[in-house]
């Protein structure tokens, strides 16, 4: 016997983590507003209207396909994503921000194709390792079709360069790679790869080097590359236990870089305090503790890798971020899911959500 409805835990977290990152990013966005550096009308448009609303008529869209309708297309949107983030570097269409030529713009919309390939990267390794699941052991079917699935992608946003986004696809990657099977000693060469290619970036890449220094050494340059985690642990350690209420932090208004952006679990912990971040984390465990055990309820192989992948995706992007925010893990500019400011991050995020329900309801009953 088989489900017929979505799972209502999944559903439950879903709600609870878009609604209270709504009011977080509302808080959040009246310091961007004080400030004057953006008008309410682009701000109201381009989350509420385009993320928020949108993404949750695309989650509401995915959640009734089949997701197994998806696997034949993986090889298709997978290439297409990457298409589309190649076109990044195209006169006229790509722009570029804050060193980064990450952005597609079209009809005066952006929009950030890498955020289209985690879920492209995801569903064909899903597709892949499911279709190979006879051939795990084998170093060359395993390992081999690993590197070629993830070699585009990281050509692509090291180019950008968007080492972040990187991140996340080679996590939601790889843990689909594991979940598949695979050997141990793969396992090992893949992370012996991942090292010996973070150490070549931080050599390489300015930026990178910058990053890695300022996590190792965060008193070093307090006011250039430290500063925004000097700011964010300002703002963390002044909420205390309960924070000083909500709506009432005082760093979003003039000494926090990018409220609404990557920092805004730094406004979330000055006005919730210790309670209020605890319980964002809490919720993040839970979604991918629920997400894990979808897969493990699947009724075919390709879905419960793919919903390993988007788990790991919609978790460990939060996790992330909140570690760079708290100084256990280098600053990498990617977003909290489901609050940071982002329209193009806010809709694959809700669609790869409205993916993992639809799984969910062919899920076997226990």
């Amino acid at each position: 016997m088989r489900r017929s409805h979505v799972d209502r835990p999944l559903a439950l977290l879903l709600i609870l983590l878009l609604a209270g990152g709504s009011m977080i990013f509302a808080s959040a966005a009246f310091g961007t507003l004080a400030r004057g550096s953006t008008g309410i009308s682009s701000v109201v448009f381009n989350h509420l209207v385009l993320g928020v609303g949108l993404g949750f008529v695309l989650l509401c869209i995915a959640a009734l396909i089949d997701y197994k309708k998806w696997r034949p297309l993986a090889p298709y949107l997978y290439a297409l994503s990457l298409v589309a983030t190649s076109l990044v570097f195209a006169p006229y269409i790509g722009a570029s921000h804050g060193g980064g030529q990450r952005w597609i713009i079209i009809a005066g919309l952006s929009f950030q194709p890498s955020e289209a390939m985690k879920m492209g990267a995801i569903l064909m390794a899903a597709a892949y390792f499911a279709a190979i699941r006879g051939k795990s052991e084998s170093f060359v079917w395993s390992l081999g079709g690993l590197i070629a699935i993830l070699a585009l992608p990281a050509a692509l946003l090291i180019a950008q360069p968007d080492v972040g986004t990187l991140g996340v696809v080679s996590l939601s990657v790889f843990a689909v790679f594991v979940a598949a099977g695979a050997r141990w000693r793969h396992i090992a060469v893949f992370l012996c790869i991942g090292i010996l290619a973070l150490g070549a970036l931080a050599y390489e890449k300015p930026h990178v080097r910058d990053r890695v220094v300022t996590f190792f050494y965060p008193a070093k340059n307090q006011q250039a590359e430290g500063y925004q985690i000097r700011q964010s642990l300002i703002a963390i350690g002044s909420g205390q236990i309960l924070g000083r209420g909500f709506g009432q932090g005082v760093q979003k208004f003039t000494y926090l870089p990018e409220p609404m952006g990557d920092s805004v679990f730094a406004v979330a912990g000055e006005e919730l305090g210790f309670v209020g971040t605890v319980s964002i984390v809490v919720l993040f465990l839970l979604l991918a503790l629920r997400g894990y055990v979808i897969a493990a309820r699947a009724p075919d192989f390709f879905g419960g890798l793919l919903a390993v992948g988007i788990s790991t995706y919609l978790a460990g992007e939060a996790f992330i971020n909140i570690s760079s925010m708290l100084g256990v893990a280098p600053l990498t500019g990617i977003p909290l899911t489901f609050v940071s400011q982002g329209g193009s991050a806010m809709l694959i995020s809700l669609a790869s959500a409205g993916v993992l329900l639809s799984i969910s309801r062919s899920q076997k009953k226990t």
